[in-house]
């Protein structure tokens, strides 16, 4: 018989989610360069995590730690997209503001 709102799975068996959340976090680092979409596969990846993490407490698979090593991948990842987009959009602000300082001492 099912747990209650989950459904019945074989002893053993490793949740999809989680391997899903955890392929795209290793993955997602080199969307940037391939064009697959960096950003796309964390939230992919962060989502799926979340998802399986629920899964697996209500049938008792296996894979939280997959799941769990993706989320943690994925969220440091996030992080530090958004230092690396705040370091850049700050030299882009500086060097404007350089161009505009040298355009007026002219």
């Amino acid at each position: 018989m099912a747990p209650p709102g989950g459904t019945l799975v074989a002893p053993g068996q490793t949740n999809t989610l989680a391997w899903v959340s955890l392929i795209t976090a290793v993955i997602a680092p080199f969307g940037h360069f391939t064009g697959i979409g960096g950003l796309t596969l964390t939230i992919v990846s962060i989502v799926t995590g979340h998802m399986a993490r629920r899964q697996i407490r209500q049938t008792g698979e296996k894979g939280d730690g997959l799941a769990l090593a993706g989320l943690i991948i994925s969220y440091v990842h996030l992080a530090l997209s958004a230092l690396v987009f705040i370091f850049f959009f700050g030299l882009i602000v500086a060097a404007l503001a350089a161009i505009l300082a040298a355009v007026a001492g002219h």
